[in-house]
């Protein structure tokens, strides 16, 4: 007997292929399947690890994948030209997000997944191998411990206010690198009190079009206030 199309699965490859097409990127189809395995990785791990609250893989696939994605083209842009290399640091990646997205998207970035809790470095540490990316590396630290890293981007998805962002993960930005939250809503008062302790300031805040997704998203992106190292 032939294998049963599997409805669930085309839909979801839809659905991504439509993301890309509204997020303005460009993806083959290995990125495309290495994306939709990382899900898949995600919900059978996350029944004894509990990597995330999302357990509806619809939901994930926006939530989580679409609201990564919508990273890539800004931090694209940041970055310089097409292939040139990068480094970034993921703090609190949690599952790996954004993080594995970012490294299945740009194989030419060097993306570190950080977060405290073992489990999670783990799953990111395995797909390392399941999803042949090279470029992804996971460590199980708290950011404050390590050694300073001389990032171009470090980035954190719902990790920390502002300020205690900029306190914990700031060194490990490189002398011409950004601090870039991914946030909901605006955090007028977070910002107010980074603005505050004096070291580091808001550059500029970017509104995200998450595909699927109705709800606020945006980027603060943050540099080192003048004379501060």
């Amino acid at each position: 007997m032939s294998a049963q199309p599997n409805p669930a699965g085309a839909d979801m490859a839809g659905r991504l292929s439509h993301a890309f097409e509204q997020l303005g990127l460009q993806a083959d189809a290995a990125a495309s399947a290495k994306l939709l395995d990382y899900l898949a990785q995600m919900q059978r791990w996350n029944r004894t690890y509990n990597l995330t609250a999302i357990r509806d893989p619809r939901q994930m696939l926006v939530q989580h994948l679409f609201d990564s994605l919508a990273a890539v083209g800004p931090f694209s842009q940041a970055l310089g030209a097409p292939g040139t290399p990068a480094k970034i640091y993921d703090v609190g990646s949690g599952g790996g997000l954004p993080g594995v997205v970012l490294a299945v998207m740009r194989p030419e970035w060097s993306v570190t997944c950080i977060d405290a809790v073992e489990k999670k470095t783990a799953f990111v540490r395995q797909m390392t191998g399941t999803l042949a990316l090279p470029n992804l590396q996971a460590r199980h630290a708290r950011i404050e411990t390590l050694e300073p890293a001389g990032c171009n981007i470090v980035t954190s998805r719902a990790f920390a206010s502002l300020e205690d962002f900029a306190m914990l993960a700031g060194r490990h930005v490189g002398n011409d690198g950004t601090l870039v939250a991914m946030k909901g809503k605006v955090p007028d008062d977070e910002i107010q009190a980074l603005h505050a302790r004096g070291e580091w300031q808001v550059d500029h805040i970017q509104p995200l079009q998450v595909p699927e997704l109705q709800a606020e998203r945006c980027l603060i992106w943050m540099r080192r206030s003048q004379g501060t190292l």
